[in-house]
């Protein structure tokens, strides 16, 4: 199971934000988030978007308004 742990980098250490324990020997995966956070998940959230409105099966519908 994947689990998401917010964490913060303090001397060339990885410091968790919040309380969760990871197994010795664990396999991380480390995401560095630019400073203007916000960009970022925008940024992220457009490719869903653009995926689910994007796409030739929703031209059906404009075919059936136009009749």
């Amino acid at each position: 199971m994947l689990k998401t742990i917010w964490a913060t980098v303090r001397q060339g250490k990885i410091e968790l934000l919040e309380p969760g324990e990871i197994p010795e020997g664990a396999k991380v995966l480390v995401t560095i988030l630019p400073d203007d956070e916000s960009q970022f998940w925008l940024q992220t959230s457009q490719v869903s978007l653009d995926t689910i409105w994007d796409n030739n099966e929703d031209d059906i519908y404009a075919e059936l308004l136009e009749k």
